[in-house]
């Protein structure tokens, strides 16, 4: 499998129709593992970097869940194939920027992705979609017992896993799930709930991680948390935390229909009308208008199974993934009307709202 067969493939994010969940779009865990005795990739010289991509790689190669995967160093990338896999969650920013002696291993239907020489010699992620954090737990454990059999990882029995970052040190493990809050966001409510969640050692954060914004009213928790507790421990109480946000979203999405349902059916109204007519659309605001049509699937103005298009076009409508389609690269202002051209023909065809019915939604 080549680099250019894996992303014109579906995508754990791209293809979400098993997701039956409204709020939570996404389930991640990932951790940070390290190779005894060689230094840290920030400290490595080339030939150190070069000798552990090789190492790690044939490693990952050879685990059951990465058979048929695709491997890659990430100079042989275009930067538009590092920004689509930017794009799919599948590669970090900060290891898109790599020039050298750094790489990644892609599992054939992208659940799974192992980054090497990122911050740290491995960063071991598995994605699934909806709120799945057991199953990606099981699955990212089993991954890692593999890989520790044929690595030799650098281990404290007081320090746990040793990490290029201390804050990374213990279980060296980031669960997180990706959610869908737009009541909250109208109702001027996540300020509050990001101070919440703050207190009980989680963080929020934007669509792309740390430092990104959070367009289409998708944050990212996660926790805050590796030393001192077990995985188990860090899943459970994060996941504690995941349903009473999901409660806040539902319970603020009932006020706003008690409220004053007729201008939460004005938003959703006017994001259909721009998606099917407008001419220019940025990134940030296709992705709001998008969060706005979600919405009023999960309220029963849109039917229900309308919601894994929204999920895929959430990924489509972004800046790579547009070039890719089209076979270039384009300027912001190009990027602009192909956005609105293609989701014109995607909503020429979309279900009609049907506001009678919305009071009665799923959710």
């Amino acid at each position: 499998m080549t680099i250019a067969s894996l992303i014109d493939s579906t995508s754990e994010l791209t293809d979400s129709a098993s997701s039956k969940t409204a709020i939570v779009l996404m389930t991640r865990i990932r951790l940070a593992r390290n190779v005894a005795d060689n230094p840290f990739p920030g400290w490595a010289k080339p030939a150190q970097r070069e000798g552990i991509l090789a190492l790690c790689t044939e490693a990952v190669a050879a685990t059951p869940p990465m058979k048929r995967s695709v491997a890659f160093g990430i100079d042989e990338l275009s930067e538009l194939e590092k920004q689509i896999l930017v794009e799919r969650h599948l590669i970090s920013r900060e290891l898109s920027g790599t020039k050298a002696g750094a790489g990644a291993v892609i599992s054939k239907d992208q659940s799974v992705s192992v980054m090497i020489n990122e911050e740290d010699h491995l960063r071991i992620q598995v994605l699934r979609s909806g709120f799945q954090l057991k199953k990606a737990w099981a699955a990212i454990n089993d991954l890692d017992t593999e890989l520790e059999d044929k690595l030799d990882y650098a281990f404290s029995p007081s320090l746990g896993y040793l990490t290029a970052c201390p804050t990374n040190l213990g279980t060296a493990m980031r669960a997180s799930a990706m959610m869908h809050l737009p009541a909250l966001v109208i109702a001027s409510q996540m300020e509050k709930v990001v101070r919440a969640v703050n207190q009980l050692g989680m963080v929020v954060r934007g669509l792309f991680g740390e430092g990104s914004d959070a367009s289409g009213s998708i944050f990212q928790i996660s926790n805050q948390t590796t030393l001192g507790e077990s995985e188990e421990e860090i899943i459970k109480r994060l996941g504690s935390v995941l349903n009473s946000i999901v409660e806040h979203e539902l319970n603020a999405r009932q006020k706003l229909l008690e409220a004053d349902p007729g201008k939460l059916f004005d938003k959703i109204g006017r994001a259909y009308g721009i998606l099917q007519n407008g001419h220019l659309l940025s990134t940030t605001e296709a992705m709001n208008l998008l969060s706005l049509i979600r919405l009023g699937a999960d309220l029963g103005v849109f039917p229900e199974a309308q919601r894994c298009t929204i999920d895929r076009l959430f990924i489509e409508a972004q800046p790579g993934h547009l070039q890719h389609v089209h076979r270039g690269e384009f300027e912001p202002g190009q990027r602009d009307l192909l956005r609105a051209a293609r989701l014109r023909g995607e909503f020429a065809n979309f279900a009609k709202p049907n506001f009678t019915l919305s009071t009665d939604g799923p959710n």
